[in-house]
């Protein structure tokens, strides 16, 4: 059974109505979930903003010289109706496996970062030997928090029981965590620099598919102020669009995620950076599918 298409008029980038199901590459899955964070709260409005500041995009991706959306872009309805975290994993997992049936390349749109969980099940048990890339603040790997193992501090736990990850960004952990990194494949935000030989070192980590999980605090809240912990000293949009150009060029990116926005009513530009962070990835995997 396929999972059912988005009804509303909020579909990305406006796109409604302009290509079938079957001829679209991309499904964009809102997940509007925010059960599990522990301070700020509303990152399940975190979806419908992107959805909304999409629709103001230019739809012609300078950088890559292309038009992304001219290779199908259709947004799905929402997960949502699940009344506990280990409920919505599910209910993602089951989602998410049905597109990748139908041979779609799966842009998950959150909520707090819980949501990932499902999603990167679907693609480990679609693509063997995947790897998941965490552009994050935060190292999210401790095994329970507040009572379940399926918060949003536990996202790294749940998937390195199912494959290996790189982690990018981390500027936060709990000592409790320290032992769960892997010193090779850990990233930490102080004295990163977006250098060439930098982003390489990333890029050597990556093998197989790779599934690619962006907690939009990962960026410094200088530019991306809206996130429930936002964290200083972070990236900017420059040195992650760097990493994602690198990655996407070299690796084979099957599936991924925006996580984390928390929106703010009386200022919409972190809105509108996260759902042209959705689009320019969406035109790099493109590029690389296309064979260019």
């Amino acid at each position: 059974m396929t999972w059912p298409i988005n009804t509303n008029p909020g579909a990305f980038a406006g796109l409604t109505g302009t290509v079938s199901y079957d001829e679209a590459r991309f499904a964009v899955l809102p997940v509007p979930f925010d059960g599990t964070s522990t301070w700020q709260k509303g990152a399940d409005r975190g979806p419908d903003a992107i959805l909304e500041a999409s629709a103001n995009m230019e739809l012609f991706d300078i950088e890559t010289k292309s038009e992304p959306w001219r290779s199908g872009i259709v947004t799905m309805a929402p997960v949502q109706g699940h009344t506990s975290a280990e409920e919505m994993v599910d209910q993602v997992r089951r989602a998410t496996s049905c597109l990748l049936a139908d041979g779609k390349f799966v842009v998950g749109l959150g909520g707090e970062h819980s949501v990932s969980i499902g999603l990167i099940q679907a693609h480990a048990a679609h693509f063997e030997g995947l790897m998941v890339l965490q552009l994050d603040a935060h190292a999210d790997t401790r095994d329970q928090y507040d009572g379940s193992r399926f918060n949003h501090a536990c996202v790294m736990a749940r998937v390195a029981e199912l494959c290996p990850a790189v982690q990018v960004g981390i500027r936060s952990l709990d000592v409790s965590e320290v032992g769960n990194l892997s010193p090779q494949r850990t990233f930490y935000a102080h004295g990163f620099t977006g250098s060439e030989n930098e982003i390489h070192a990333i890029s050597e980590q990556l093998k197989g598919p790779i599934y690619i999980t962006v907690d939009l605090d990962v960026i410094d809240p200088s530019e991306m102020p809206s996130t429930g912990t936002p964290e200083p000293g972070g990236l900017s949009y420059r040195q992650l669009l760097g990493i994602l150009k690198k990655v996407c060029r070299k690796h084979k990116v099957v599936g991924f995620d925006v996580v984390e926005l928390l929106p703010n009513e009386n200022n919409k530009a972190p809105d509108f950076l996260a759902a042209k962070l959705v689009y320019q990835m969406m035109a790099l995997i493109n590029k690389k599918l296309n064979g260019e």
